[in-house]
């Protein structure tokens, strides 16, 4: 039996149909302090004007303490008319990685992270990227 929900959080009923391409980031190299930008074009592929809903969630795989496969940090809503592509960008700063650990530190772990960017929980792709 599969263990999986019925319909992924931020899955939504639409008249249309949306297209993700490739997302990229600007380095992939967090300093300290910065921030690094995340873009998508996401195309209405349907036959209809529409709203798209883009997620952004991170992972960080290896940190001190288990931390959530999918957290979600940041969304957009978009007006997309049929047949156009919009270019929808995030900005990943430091503040975004951090959390409380088990000595009430609030902070994050230098090294790895993985971001995911799309439509809904299930279907999203990611890129990776180190932070300082």
């Amino acid at each position: 039996m599969s263990n999986e929900p019925l319909y992924p959080f931020g899955y939504g009923c639409s008249y249309t149909t949306f297209a993700y391409s490739k997302p990229y980031i600007s380095t992939d190299r967090l300093a300290k302090g910065g921030a690094i930008s995340l873009s998508i074009d996401v195309s209405n592929a349907g036959d209809y004007d529409g709203y798209e809903i883009v997620q952004l969630y991170i992972n960080d795989p290896v940190a001190r303490i288990a931390r959530p496969v999918k957290e979600l940090k940041s969304y957009k809503r978009v007006f997309i008319p049929k047949g156009e592509t919009v270019n929808v960008s995030f900005e990943i700063d430091s503040d975004m990685l951090k959390y409380y650990d088990n000595e009430l530190k609030y902070g994050y772990d230098p090294g790895e992270f993985r971001v995911m960017v799309g439509p809904d929980s299930k279907d999203l792709q990611s890129l990776i990227f180190y932070a300082e």
